[in-house]
């Protein structure tokens, strides 16, 4: 039997075990998807050698960059965003063949490209950490440039006290990269002047729980069209599927 699974820690609820494990059932494939939740990252050889039936893993938070040190190869994608959560392993002889790639650029800009029309020229992506590399890696292969909003002044970054009406009219894409209004905290957003928004704004959230985060809410109030990241998601097991498969060129 063929094993998929997921390395990162702490693994609480992952939307990808039963996702996948759900298709398994459901298309008839004679696999199965496991949690692996290791402390260090230097445990992933061990979880390779006592499980050689895996074909290839999902890779959450701490390790989506450090993973990088113990692959064969990288796609160019995940290479120049610095962060690799799809794992395809070969064989070669006895020994796995590791080959990183990063799903959250195909997630992103298939769920956003149907949204954008010719007046989107301009995005405001909200925080620097984690996706936010990939969704300015999307948002640049659909042709649209960028500005980082960041809570502390830092190079190529405006502060939140720095968006004016003016620059939500000019950015008139927002993307939210940040946890500000997950589930339990649903009661916040991050602060901008959402007065200023119109129908001319798109607001995107990779946050899907709450499915109606209070960043979307205010933004629809003042004709904002709004997207969480639950297609996102889906749209990221997908590509995982192909990656894995080799199939990634489809």
């Amino acid at each position: 039997m063929d094993k998929y699974g997921l390395i990162g820690f702490p693994l609480g609820h992952s939307f990808s075990v039963s996702f996948f494990n759900e298709k398994f059932a459901n298309e008839n494939i004679n696999a199965r998807y496991i949690n692996f939740e290791i402390p260090q990252i230097d445990e992933l050889p061990e979880i390779l050698a006592s499980n050689p039936e895996l074909k290839g893993l999902n890779v959450t938070i701490p390790y989506k960059q450090k993973v990088i040190s113990y692959l064969d190869d990288i796609s160019p994608e995940a290479k120049s965003i610095g962060a690799v959560n799809v794992i395809r392993i070969t064989h070669k002889g006895k020994n796995p063949i590791l080959k990183g790639f990063n799903s959250d650029v195909i997630g992103f800009t298939r769920s956003i490209e149907p949204m954008l029309e010719k007046i989107h020229k301009k995005a405001l992506i909200l925080g620097t950490g984690g996706a936010s590399k990939a969704i300015e890696y999307g948002l640049k292969t659909l042709g649209l440039e960028t500005l980082f909003v960041s809570r502390t002044k830092r190079d190529g970054c405006i502060t939140y006290d720095e968006v004016t009406p003016e620059i939500i009219k000019e950015y008139n894409v927002i993307v939210n990269c940040t946890p500000v209004g997950m589930y339990p905290k649903a009661d916040s957003c991050p602060n901008l002047p959402y007065e200023a928004m119109d129908s001319h704004n798109i607001l995107y959230d990779l946050i899907y729980n709450p499915d109606e985060t209070l960043f979307i809410k205010k933004g629809a109030e003042h004709g904002a069209t709004t997207k969480n990241g639950l297609e996102m998601l889906l749209l990221q097991a997908f590509a995982s599927w192909d990656f894995w498969n080799g199939e990634e060129q489809l």
